[in-house]
């Protein structure tokens, strides 16, 4: 099966997302409902990424070749939610931008999470793991279960309240990070 259908069925919710947000279908507030879905996306689709290897290992189901498809809509699900926030919620004010960054520290959890997953993104192709070597180039992927416990704290940290589906989001990001620690032997 090819990967393409996996990028064209995880672009549809943000397709849906614009268009509804265009045509008033987000409810009273849809900036803020376009960048809490693109957020919780992008994690999910994050965590969706980091599910491949157990489910290889433990259920012997290869899904290998979507990893990266999983991993690439979960990034640009991150930078979508970034790009509302500057532009939509806060109109690039950068006053504003700078007093929200102080107000609230998950908003700087989130944007290390983003810093983190940028060069991941810029060496995804093939091409770069040949001109990194594939030691660097993995050690640098590892990168991605930084960004899965920091994409996790800042949902925790901005949802002020814990529920379950918070729980659950954060106890997923812990146990798939904390399978990755017990298998990789060498850093």
């Amino acid at each position: 099966m090819p990967t393409w259908p996996v990028y064209l069925l995880g672009l549809l919710p943000g397709i849906w997302l614009v268009w509804a947000g265009v045509n008033g279908g987000l409810g009273v507030d849809p900036v803020k409902t376009m960048e809490h879905r693109a957020g919780l996306w992008s994690l999910q689709f994050l965590l969706a990424s980091l599910c491949i290897t157990p489910l290889l290992r433990f259920a012997r189901v290869n899904l290998i070749k979507f990893r990266k498809a999983l991993g690439l809509l979960a990034f640009g699900y991150l930078v979508l939610h970034f790009l509302v926030w500057m532009v939509l919620d806060l109109q690039l004010q950068w006053g504003q931008i700078g007093r929200d960054l102080v107000k609230r520290p998950y908003i700087v959890v989130g944007m290390v999470a983003l810093l983190v997953l940028v060069p991941i993104a810029a060496t995804s192709f093939r091409g770069a793991m040949k001109r990194m070597g594939a030691t660097a180039w993995t050690r640098l992927h590892r990168l991605v279960y930084l960004a899965a416990i920091l994409g996790a704290v800042h949902f925790v940290m901005q949802s002020k309240v814990w529920t379950t589906e918070i729980v659950l989001y954060l106890a997923a990001a812990i146990a798939l990070v904390a399978m990755r620690f017990t298998w990789i032997k060498h850093w």
